[in-house]
């Protein structure tokens, strides 16, 4: 994909997100998507939401506005990549559905504290 997609918008200060997001960003990057963090002074500009608000949740700004957010962000990008696709069926069934969104908050409340343990600080932006 040549044309840009959108920006992940994920949070500096999670030891986990911060190596992870980078970690895929060639991938994202093929499929027309940049990175950054949520403490971005543009994003917090663009997105307009609370510190609280704006941090609870990984974010997808599309290119024509639209915001995802949370579990969808995983499914969207995953639709987007031919290894991932099975993935994303599997994150739509009804019954997977609500374990992968289930994950996904239990992960996204804890993130903080599973970097801690696992000894990753986050970035600044």
């Amino acid at each position: 994909m040549s044309e840009r997609a959108g920006w992940v918008l994920y949070d500096g200060s999670c030891g986990i997100c911060s190596r992870w997001v980078p970690f895929w960003e060639g991938t994202l990057r093929a499929r027309g998507f940049r990175i950054a963090t949520l403490q971005s002074d543009w994003v917090v500009e663009r997105l307009a939401l609370p510190g609280a608000e704006r941090l609870t949740d990984l974010r997808l700004l599309l290119d024509d506005g639209r915001q995802i957010r949370g579990a969808d962000v995983y499914r969207y990008v995953m639709s987007r990549i031919g290894w991932a696709y099975p993935l994303y069926v599997l994150s739509v069934t009804p019954l997977l559905r609500a374990v992968f969104d289930g994950a996904y908050r239990a992960f996204a409340d804890n993130r903080h504290r599973i970097s801690h343990a696992c000894r990753l600080d986050g970035r600044t932006p």
